[in-house]
């Protein structure tokens, strides 16, 4: 059984009777919505055409939802019908980075993710949903796919029909019947300055800026909902905290296994900021959540398939080894424990030091790729990416707090070779992800933004320009002679980092899905 909408797009008239009778059913707050109506003029005056399109969730076969969900809050019945369960939302927005079809909101009353659940309580009741049984041409039709006998099933199948975001591969289960192409592309129709009885979002209308218009149809989007980024400046803070934090303990396993002696710097300040790392991450991630005081639902509640799940588990081992490090290190300082102890404990705990930091730095490649929604996010670079990242931050933190521990000149050299050879290497890969082939329109568009578009001054003056100068300022530290020229790349490689990962995080989420 597979439960779906066709949307008969030749007789719906735009009335919104369907907008209303789904915020009337389901106490949907003021802005938000499940189903809209969306207006695309095409033309200029007087020879315009007006199209519309009816939005809602698509109860893809293969949810991404569902999957990046961590709590199982949303799920999928047996009928096929994509719904969610409040009681278990903690607010994380995942899916709405998930969902290819901007068809999930953070509702304000509950700060839970909501969306069009098909009407499940009426249909679990035998009845239709509430929109279908408002709408006065019957441009809705709802039925049962798999049933070929189904009247959706037959005129899905004797009629040509499109799906939104095909390329995205969800298996959508919402038919469009005479839909013109530019309702279903968000893409085809940016937004304009204005709408026929609103402004846009500011979001959405800055964003179109970077979109260019079709020069035939002149197709533009004349109404919509707004959509504004679900993640921001934590989400980026977090990615910064939790790379120089694993970044810092990598570098000290690296000195472990050369037989470089980096003193208190390896033995203490490494493992502390990989605590203190980690520990700030958490408090950013538990702060993104509409739902803070869920957060144990990770672990009580966990989705398996989800990597916002694997992530707390990562973070979680990396914090334990990073703290027993730590205590090793002062109690060897102390004089508690001696230099051979210390040595059996620290060997076990710098051979899990390696796959649990390159984990903590590179799992949200993982997490970003189930963010179907957003197509620059699926690199397959990014994991490897972001342990770069990750050492070259790490390293320039230990630079910056060497002054402190009075390191070796192997030391200075060692961790100076080590972030000027990964700045190099991250500036490399950042620009191989950004300036080379696209695979999809969505990452096109993305791309375009970050490197000519509204971000083309942070991304090259905030990120790539002062990543090459901390590179050379790291090099000139090659020999462990100088000391104050790499300090300074450890101070630029942070903000360098922060500026990048600013970008790379808002572009991403700036290019329409509906």
């Amino acid at each position: 059984m597979r439960y779906g909408f066709a949307i008969d797009q030749r007789t719906c008239i735009g009335c919104h009777a369907c907008t209303v009778a789904c915020k009337t059913e389901h106490e949907v707050p003021v802005g938000k919505f499940r189903t809209w109506v969306k207006y695309v003029e095409s033309g200029d005056f007087p020879a315009t055409t007006r199209d519309f399109g009816v939005m809602r969730c698509n109860h893809c076969t293969d949810a991404p939802c569902v999957r990046i969900c961590p709590t199982k809050a949303l799920f999928k019945r047996d009928d096929g019908i994509v719904d969610f369960d409040r009681e278990r939302c903690i607010g994380c927005k995942g899916c709405m980075q998930a969902c290819p079809y901007d068809a999930i909101y953070i509702d304000d009353d509950t700060r839970t993710a909501a969306k069009c659940n098909f009407c499940a309580h009426r249909v679990d009741e035998g009845l239709e949903p509430a929109c279908v049984v408002v709408c006065p041409t019957h441009s809705i039709w709802v039925g049962d796919l798999d049933d070929p006998g189904s009247g959706i099933a037959k005129l899905v199948n004797e009629n040509p029909v499109q799906v939104r975001a095909p390329e995205q591969n969800t298996g959508p289960n919402v038919f469009y019947l005479g839909a013109d192409r530019a309702v279903l592309d968000p893409l085809a129709a940016p937004t304009g300055e204005s709408y026929i009885w609103a402004q846009p979002d500011e979001h959405r209308r800055e964003a179109s800026k970077d979109l260019p218009v079709d020069p035939v149809s002149r197709a533009r989007t004349t109404l919509n909902t707004a959509h504004p980024r679900p993640w921001g400046w934590r989400v980026t803070t977090y990615l910064w905290t939790k790379a120089f934090g694993a970044g810092a303990l990598l570098v000290a396993v690296l000195a472990r296994f050369l037989g470089i002696e980096l003193g208190p710097l390896g033995t203490i300040v490494a493992p502390a900021l990989g605590a203190a790392g980690v520990a700030a991450t958490g408090v950013l991630l538990v702060w993104d959540l509409k739902q803070p005081k869920r957060f144990l639902y990770l672990l009580l509640k966990p989705n398996p398939t989800s990597w916002l799940v694997w992530g707390a588990v990562v973070l979680g081992v990396f914090a334990a080894i990073a703290t027993a490090w730590l205590c090793t290190g002062v109690l060897a300082g102390a004089g508690v424990l001696g230099a051979h102890a210390a040595d059996v404990v620290l060997a076990p705990l710098a051979w899990a030091a390696v796959p649990a930091a390159a984990m903590t730095a590179g799992y949200t490649g993982f997490l970003f790729g189930q963010a179907e929604g957003r197509d620059l996010w699926q690199s397959p670079l990014l994991f490897w990416h972001l342990i770069v990242q990750a050492v070259m931050v790490g390293a320039g933190a230990l630079l910056l707090l060497s002054a402190f521990v009075g390191p070796s000149g192997d030391a200075i050299a060692l961790v100076s070779r080590t972030l000027a050879i990964s700045t190099v290497l991250h500036v490399v890969m950042l620009l191989l992800e950004h300036l080379g082939r696209h695979p999809t329109r969505n990452s096109q568009a993305a791309a375009h933004m970050v490197t000519r578009g509204r971000y083309a001054r942070l991304f090259w003056g905030g990120g790539v320009a002062p990543a090459g100068i901390a590179a050379v300022s790291a090099a000139i530290g090659w020999q462990g002679t100088s000391v104050a020229f790499p300090v300074l790349a450890g101070v630029v490689v942070q903000g360098a980092l922060l500026a990048y990962e600013s970008v790379f995080v808002r572009a991403a989420q700036d290019v329409p899905l509906s």
